[in-house]
């Protein structure tokens, strides 16, 4: 978490001495369960300890006045119901505060210092903390009275309206609903989660970034949702209650195949596949068989390589680079893909040599050094 010294500091150094409120809202990381959630599917994600905060106090005006110190102290304001910023740091303000309006909120203007230690680009999901961050804060600022659940919606509806994006749930609401120590399996169609304890003992979560940013992601997401829907309409003519690929089974879609654009299948293969693989991870953890579930964490970076089409050639070297390791349980690109970092289960023993392993063939190969990012599950959204 960024030092809420340094925030204080430029808040006051832009807007006088008046005492701020302070908020934080993490990032996230995804054991299992990727590109299901805009499927109506399961998700297997945790907040971490890498988070975005805020200093904030009202200014009794229309106007909203920013200052990130993540962009060089930028500066910007913008007037409540006005245009949209240029900017895509303070669109996320600005889309946030019009679901709001769109929902009978009443927000007033503010003064705001924010930034965060979310790594960019690494798929732990910064702009869902950000967007959880102006929520919570602007929901307690001015007692709006908006569950988490609705603070969830609204910043996916920011991403979908303001920043181009058709995101799912699962960031939001692993932002909001995280706790220290647990995982939540949440069905992204109900929106009915659990707190899963995830306290493996002697295995650690290794994060290594690949430093490639993943600047297909954003559009190569919308093309990846529109070949899952393309091929639920077409098992939707036989079974009118099908509403969402979670609604089909394996079956069902191989009984259609020659009707569904051989790339569409494949997509919506992957994310079947990837559902009934979230819920035997699940059973795996239960019984305390992390073995089972890195089995089922290769298993998933194999389709989201092979099938949905969204690694990359530094991706993949990461974790075939776990395979040749026995402390590695399980390993697998993490996030919307094409950069990015991997997520693995490492036995405590072997993460040292598995990251100077890492870090020493990836040099070789691509001419850079990966970033290795250290995280805890943590809480989610709240005052501090």
């Amino acid at each position: 978490m960024i030092d809420k010294n340094l925030l204080l500091e430029n808040y006051k150094k832009h807007f006088g001495d008046e005492e701020p409120r302070f908020f934080t809202a993490p990032g996230r990381i995804n054991i299992i369960g990727e590109h299901t959630d805009y499927n109506g599917g399961f998700v297997l994600p945790g907040a971490v300890d890498k988070a975005i905060t805020m200093a904030i106090k009202p200014n009794g005006t229309e106007y909203v006045n920013l200052i990130s110190v993540d962009h060089d102290d930028a500066a910007l304001f913008f007037r409540i119901g006005g245009p949209q910023p240029k900017e895509q740091w303070a669109s996320y303000f600005y889309g946030v505060i019009e679901e709001m309006r769109e929902r009978g909120a009443k927000v007033g203007g503010f003064n705001a210092v924010f930034g965060g230690d979310v790594p960019l680009g690494a798929g732990m999901s910064s702009s869902a903390a950000l967007e959880c961050c102006i929520g919570t804060a602007l929901n307690t600022l001015f007692d709006l009275h908006f569950t988490r659940e609705e603070l969830a919606k609204i910043g996916q509806m920011t991403e979908h309206h303001y920043i181009g994006v058709r995101c799912g749930i699962m960031d939001q609401f692993a932002s909001l609903f995280g706790q220290k120590g647990h995982v939540v399996r949440l069905d992204c169609r109900s929106l009915e989660y659990q707190l899963v304890p995830f306290k493996p003992k002697g295995i650690e979560i290794v994060l290594i970034d690949t430093m490639v940013k993943h600047l297909l992601a954003s559009s190569e997401y919308n093309v990846r949702r529109a070949q899952c829907e393309e091929g639920v309409a077409v098992i939707k003519k036989y079974l009118p209650n099908v509403e969402l690929l979670r609604d089909v089974t394996i079956e069902e879609l191989e009984a259609h195949r020659d009707e569904i654009d051989p790339m569409s299948f494949r997509r919506c293969a992957f994310v079947i596949n990837e559902n009934k693989r979230l819920m035997d991870a699940c059973a795996a953890m239960e019984k305390g068989d992390f073995v089972e579930v890195g089995k089922l964490v290769y298993a998933t970076h194999e389709g989201l390589s092979q099938e949905y089409g969204v690694s990359c050639p530094e991706l993949d070297f990461i974790v075939d680079i776990a395979k040749t390791h026995e402390s590695v349980l399980g390993a697998r690109m993490m996030g919307g893909g094409f950069g990015g970092c991997v997520i693995a289960l490492v036995k405590k023993e072997g993460v040292a040599d598995y990251i100077a392993d890492v870090k020493e063939k990836y040099q070789l190969k691509f001419d850079k050094d990966p970033r290795v990012i250290e995280v805890e599950i943590s809480d989610g959204a709240r005052e501090i």
